[in-house]
């Protein structure tokens, strides 16, 4: 099988040629791509002269990267590898040959804890933790940038994201699709003095929480509309029945408070529609998907 390393890199000249040399080193058939997001040192022509393939992304974003690598790249399975220096390349042949023996569509390499930031640490655990109650599947690293897929994943995955959520809507797609998924824990090396990491904790932190209700909106439709409806409904009874014992009482009804409850359970059955409505028409586009995915052999 065709194998090819993505490196998705933005100013990474103390560390691109050892990520290069070290994927060389481990997995000597593998075709190496590195992907240059507009550097402003010179990643571009260490990169180069260290052998892999170079190409340029314009539009700036680790999503943007993945995107762009995702269409241009065509092999069998695909290694996406950050070019920090990082992640352990030595683990690339257990990851393969577990992808290939397991028949799976991803592998995740999951950090042991404590090798990156506190900051770090605690949102991975969070937004971890939030995705398996969300989305009820056994993941241990949601945030994780080493990972292996399939040739039928890379070329189904339909790709939104921007910047570093990027993982996070990998792991999602895979979860909603019902792929065969696996996990690997490794070792992540620490950067070089000098290297420093790209990632904002709290920034993109919330940006990947706001993916992940935008995911939930889209994929899981019912849930969504319908806690927001239960939200309405709540509010409706919280004006309505003061109404109504107003009336048995006293034979009064107050027009303001009658139009603002019967305008939140209206709401409140808005949301539940929509929610059907969105279901139906997220049911056919997950149809499509499963058949393009397929497709693929």
């Amino acid at each position: 099988m065709k194998v090819s390393a993505i490196i998705p890199c933005y100013n990474e000249e103390l560390t691109i040629k050892q990520v290069i040399e070290d994927i060389k080193k481990y997995y000597t058939q593998c075709e190496i791509y590195v992907f240059d997001n507009n550097s402003t040192d010179n990643s571009y022509n260490i990169a180069k002269d260290a052998g892999a393939i170079v190409k340029k992304v314009m539009y700036q974003g680790k999503g943007e990267v993945v995107r762009q690598a995702f269409s241009i790249v065509d092999s069998d399975i695909y290694i996406l590898i950050d070019g920090d220096n990082e992640c352990d390349a030595s683990a690339i042949p257990e990851l393969v040959s577990y992808l290939i023996d397991n028949d799976l569509d991803m592998v995740t390499v999951v950090r042991k804890l404590g090798k990156y930031r506190k900051g770090h640490s605690f949102g991975n655990k969070m937004i971890t933790s939030f995705a398996k109650f969300l989305f009820g599947k056994n993941i241990n690293d949601i945030l994780s940038g080493y990972r292996v897929f399939s040739k039928r994943f890379v070329k189904t995955f339909p790709s939104f994201s921007r910047g570093f959520e990027i993982e996070t809507e990998l792991t999602i797609f895979a979860m909603q699709m019902r792929l065969q998924i696996g996990e690997i824990e490794a070792e992540y090396k620490s950067r070089p003095e000098g290297s420093f990491s790209k990632l904002n904790t709290f920034k993109d932190g919330f940006r990947i929480l706001g993916l992940m209700i935008y995911l939930l909106m889209t994929e899981k439709p019912i849930i969504f509309w319908w806690i927001i409806a239960f939200i309405f409904a709540m509010f409706g009874f919280y004006y309505g029945i003061p109404i109504i014992i107003s009336f048995i009482k006293e034979g009064f009804v107050p027009i303001a408070a009658s139009v603002l409850a019967a305008g939140f359970i209206l709401l409140s059955g808005i949301s539940i529609i929509t929610g059907l409505i969105m279901n139906a028409i997220g049911r056919v586009i997950y149809e499509n998907r499963r058949l393009k995915y397929n497709s693929f052999k």
